[in-house]
């Protein structure tokens, strides 16, 4: 019985294992260079234009549907009021600084969303929890009986006690 044949390396070997040509690695490299500047430039741009889109729903929608829902609650008994710090809307209760409903724009992920935290004192524990105001629907497409149902949802822990 014969031994077995390695093939010959085709580029070389360094302490026994194949080598690689440099110009081979470069290449691959500078792919590797030019995609990840490619999607940065384009994740850039699609965070501009989300921002602006989110801009727009803020003002336009947003903050609207939340005071008219916040006077309907104070109406119903329930102090709540809408506070605009930076990019973000806060719909918040007058009585507990621990309970409040924090929308904002999200461009960690792969699609910019706006998304909400939700944070609730429960005697000594604080409830928190995250998740977006519409999955997978571009912000463009947010309409206020969205945001609505949204808050109608969202506000049930605190008028519940």
């Amino acid at each position: 019985m014969s031994e077995a044949r390695r093939p010959a390396p085709i580029h070389g070997t360094i302490n026994g294992a194949m080598a690689l040509e440099t110009a081979d690695v470069r290449k691959r490299i500078r792919e590797t260079i030019d995609r990840a500047r490619r999607e940065a430039a384009e994740r850039r741009a699609r965070n501009e234009l989300a921002t602006d889109a989110y801009n727009r729903f803020r003002q336009d929608i947003l903050i609207p549907v939340a005071r008219q829902v916040a006077n309907v609650l104070r109406a119903e008994g329930y102090a709540f009021a809408v506070h605009t710090p930076a990019d973000q809307v806060l719909f918040a209760s007058e009585r507990s600084r621990d309970d409040f409903i924090e929308f904002r724009l999200d461009t960690t992920g792969p699609r910019p969303q706006v998304v909400a935290r939700i944070e609730q004192r429960k005697g000594r524990e604080t409830l928190v929890e995250e998740r977006p105001l519409r999955p997978g629907v571009q912000i463009e497409h947010i309409t206020d009986r969205d945001v609505l149902d949204f808050l109608a949802d969202a506000i049930e822990g605190f008028v519940s006690r």
